[in-house]
């Protein structure tokens, strides 16, 4: 038998593993790394975090990215190499954290790898009748496996494509084993730079598990922070948005996109809701001259009606009332205290953090990454029935250090 075969039929009989979540997201921060001790599978699965950093990119990194990222015209040879160098930089930072936290590499079993999302293109988005639901993530698995020494799984969303699903959101099957609970109905809320969640039955029942993107949430405000104040990375506690006010006409401009009238499970990035779809929205409404203190503030209300609208038609298809969920929020939007006020004061519901739970907001998405490679060599099938958005697969590529 092969020795790395032998390798990881070993580490599938093991009572725990020890593995590393990455997870890179749409607001091009850095790089989410999550160490966790994993035992079980599916609804028997544990996890501790036991270590966590994000590792912050550099300016010369986002620039690097941002050449490619959601764009339809780019310099092909560029996104080619950048598969290559994101890849081999995120096995050196992995290899950074571990030697600030004192861990051999020879004691960790598993990486997940989310990958860097360079352009995310259901065919509800691309509308090209002869192709299929696409996606992609660039940071080469083999890069980072032989980088680290480590077997790596990577490229998660390609199965789920590939089962009749758009490749997002993944977090359903964490959020369904290590956060799902008999006798709460949960919402798990992650605000990213686009905001989705799942839904979590108190009866536990995986057919009614329901998952979904619901549009824009911290990537335009973050955007147009950037373009209106380039020394800021993000409008931080809400500081700009806070002296603006929100201009009604330009919301319900944001708000008239065909993507909020799509049924749900759908999904969406930053090619739709882009610079270009914000400065439409004014051109149509006349607020072209508004205050960058107003179109912050708007763009922060559209965030929290958006997500409060797709939450809300959750709850009434499940025929619960709103104030019989409860909301766990994660992501970087659960630090904006202006979109956090403007949910809890539209839904009137319970709202926590993640970190109520054991696993910190911030670490969550890296967490559920290492919970879908702990899934797929040691798990089995889970079954979430045939419903649209979430087939019953295992998901990764697993890539050999040698």
């Amino acid at each position: 038998m092969n020795r790395n075969i032998e390798l990881l039929y070993q580490l599938a009989g093991k009572p725990s593993r020890r593995i590393i979540g990455l997870m890179s997201g749409t607001s091009l921060d850095g790089l989410d790394v999550a160490l966790c001790e994993v035992s079980g599978s599916g609804e028997t699965t544990k996890v501790t975090l036991q270590n966590f950093e994000t590792v912050i990119y550099t300016d010369d990194i986002k620039a690097e990215i941002r050449q490619v990222f959601a764009k339809q015209t780019i310099d092909f040879q560029h996104l080619a190499l950048l598969n290559e160098w994101i890849g081999i930089l995120h096995a050196g930072m992995i290899l950074d954290c571990l030697g600030k936290w004192r861990v051999p590499a020879s004691e960790v079993d598993l990486i997940a790898s989310h990958g860097q999302t360079v352009l995310h293109a259901p065919k509800v988005l691309h509308a090209l009748e002869k192709f299929p639901n696409a996606t992609l993530q660039i940071g080469d698995g083999d890069h980072i496996a032989v980088g680290t020494g480590i077997i790596t799984l990577s490229d998660f969303r390609q199965k789920h494509l590939a089962a009749g699903g758009e490749g997002a959101p993944l977090a359903v099957y964490g959020d369904y084993y290590i956060f799902g609970r008999k006798g709460e109905n949960r919402i798990m809320l992650n605000l990213g730079g686009i905001a989705n969640f799942t839904y979590l039955p108190a009866s536990m029942n995986p057919e009614e598990v329901f998952v979904t993107d619901t549009g824009a949430g911290n990537t335009l405000i973050d955007a147009f922070t950037r373009l209106n104040y380039p020394e800021r990375a993000c409008d931080r506690d809400a500081e700009l948005a806070r002296q603006g006010s929100v201009n009604q006409d330009l919301l319900a401009a944001l708000k008239s996109d065909r993507f909020f009238r799509q049924s749900f499970p759908k999904t969406t990035g930053p090619e739709l809701f882009s610079i270009e779809y914000v400065r439409h929205a004014q051109e149509s409404s006349n607020t072209k001259n508004i205050s960058a203190h107003d179109l912050l503030a708007t763009l922060t209300r559209f965030s929290a009606e958006t997500i409060a609208e797709a939450i809300l038609k959750c709850a009434h298809g499940t025929e619960r009332s709103i104030a019989d969920f409860h909301i766990y929020m994660s992501g970087g939007g659960m630090h904006n205290p202006l979109l956090t006020g403007w949910l809890k004061e539209l839904l009137g519901c319970r709202f926590s953090r993640t970190d109520a739970l054991g696993i910190s907001g911030d670490a969550k998405e890296a967490v559920l990454f290492a919970i879908l490679a702990n899934e797929s060599v040691s798990g089995g099938k889970s079954d979430f029935g045939s419903r649209k958005g979430i087939p019953s697969v295992a998901l990764g590529k697993i890539s050999f250090p040698s």
